[in-house]
């Protein structure tokens, strides 16, 4: 009898355990916000020189190196700064498009990595370099480079993505925003969670959509972003035809960016990856959204965002005006066609 009782005993012991370490439904730990855009507020008073991360953040030497980064088509290696940052450094053409991309962006009110051009400088201790060994002389010194910071807050996840199919903004204006802004720029790179490359060992994931885990406010929070935008600024296109910040290029088919049928349809001219998931659904009530945020940043900015991203007198001229004249054809299309 004692010994009945006494197993008797134990199991309820060990279900009262159980049960009352059994998280409740208000316990399990929620799903970090997803978060694509953020109110930017007055675009016209964001700073095009120095982006989102601001004058006091800009990489300053001496820059260490640390190692090269073999991902993708262009010469990068990893450094570390005077203030012991870390910072991911690129050349070649895709370097201005990407650094003036993420300060329009930005003012948009969408999550960029702070992004630099630094003119010319010097890492030292740079040794076994392949892709990036023509751009650094032998003491180490280079020209013309884009440093992106990295930073564990927000932190990149790595192997994390998402389509321009499927994901938690589908239908909203700020995800058409985003898309908008693709064709306006001519991004024609649009790689994302179902794209793959082959690598050593096997496929892997080769996608432009990034996601960023910030715990800065102590809730847990995943920035969705397009974390590449290198392919800007040229001409749209198929393999053989598109190109990189090529103004001549992107100014020919500016005629072309937007137009507008008597039923009021939009038509775009982007040709690039997955273009009939850029180009769905965008009615005008997306772009006068947009504009809400687009059409108050000024031409000022844009020549001021342009030099600080490396471009000529020339190249500013000509971008400045192709973009202002894209920007324009998206104002008038926004004005209902019987108010014209």
């Amino acid at each position: 009898m004692w010994k009945w009782l006494a197993v008797l005993a134990a199991v309820a012991t060990l279900f009262g355990y159980q049960s009352s370490t059994k998280q409740t439904k208000d316990e399990i730990p929620a799903e970090p916000e997803a978060i694509l855009w953020s109110d930017p507020g007055d675009p016209s008073l964001r700073d095009f020189e120095n982006g989102i991360g601001g004058p006091e953040r800009r990489p300053e030497p001496p820059f260490l190196f640390v190692g090269e980064d073999r991902l993708g088509t262009s010469s990068k290696i990893n450094v570390t700064d005077g203030r012991g940052r870390s910072w991911n450094v690129k050349w070649g053409r895709e370097v201005s498009a990407s650094i003036f991309c993420t300060r329009l962006l930005w003012a948009c009110g969408y999550f960029t990595e702070p992004e630099y051009f630094v003119a010319s400088g010097r890492i030292e201790g740079a040794k076994g370099l392949k892709r990036a060994g023509s751009r650094l002389s032998h003491d180490g010194s280079f020209e013309r480079a884009r440093f992106q910071l990295r930073s564990d807050t927000p932190k990149f996840l790595e192997g994390r993505s998402w389509t321009w199919a499927e994901n938690p903004f589908v239908g909203t204006h700020e995800f058409q925003g985003l898309k908008i802004l693709m064709l306006l720029l001519s991004n024609w790179d649009a790689k994302d969670a179902r794209d793959f490359v082959n690598a050593p060992g096997g496929s892997r994931m080769d996608s432009n959509l990034g996601i960023f885990l910030d715990e800065l406010t102590g809730k847990p929070r995943y920035f969705y972003a397009d974390d590449d935008w290198g392919a800007s600024l040229g001409k749209w296109g198929g393999t053989l035809t598109w190109s990189k910040w090529d103004c001549n290029g992107f100014a020919d088919q500016t005629s072309d960016f937007v137009k507008q049928t008597k039923s009021g349809e939009l038509r775009w001219g982007f040709n690039g990856k997955h273009r009939k998931d850029l180009i769905s659904g965008i009615g005008v009530a997306d772009v006068q959204w947009l504009l809400q945020y687009l059409g108050k940043i000024t031409e000022e900015q844009i020549q001021l965002g342009l030099e600080a991203s490396g471009a000529n007198p020339e190249e500013t001229k000509c971008y400045t005006e192709a973009l202002s004249e894209r920007i324009e054809k998206l104002k008038r299309i926004s004005v209902p066609i019987s108010s014209r």
